[in-house]
């Protein structure tokens, strides 16, 4: 089974923000002639990469909300021009809408098994989710109905 990691997506405000974002980073990299695909750069590099190499996604938590997944295709540890250790993750850049769930803040990122991860949503229930008002979806949520 996969290994997922699951990171704080901050300042994004919602799963469409996200999208967006890659997309323009994406567009980006294309006028650049650039390879595409979506980095970030985080301080630590995974210890358990084989796990995650084999079929793991990184989790993003928006606004208390496990919401969406992109797929990680490389992990690169390297150094910074201070001489600091980091890493890449590099994910495919398409972002995945996935059932909602409440994540309390964290600092970093933390590893998330299979039988933990939120499932994908369907587009048609993506778009209807995304469709409605944050409180509502919050409020459906924490009901148990989403």
């Amino acid at each position: 089974m996969p290994l997922h990691l699951i990171k704080l997506a901050v300042g994004c405000d919602s799963v469409k923000e996200l999208k967006d974002w890659v997309a323009e980073r994406m567009a980006t990299a294309k006028k650049k002639g650039l390879p595409l695909r979506h980095v970030h750069i985080t301080r630590m590099t995974p210890k358990r990469e084989e796990e995650i190499l084999a079929g793991g996604s990184l989790y993003w938590v928006i606004r208390g909300e496990i919401a969406a997944r992109e797929k990680i295709i490389a992990i690169e540890p390297f150094r910074d021009k201070d001489g600091i250790g980091r890493c890449r993750l590099v994910m495919q850049p398409k972002v995945i809408a996935v059932s909602p769930r409440p994540m309390r803040p964290f600092q970093g990122w933390r590893y998330l098994t299979a039988d933990s991860a939120p499932a994908d949503l369907t587009k048609s229930s993506a778009a209807s989710v995304a469709s409605m008002p944050e409180p509502m979806r919050r409020e459906l949520r924490d009901l148990g109905l989403l």
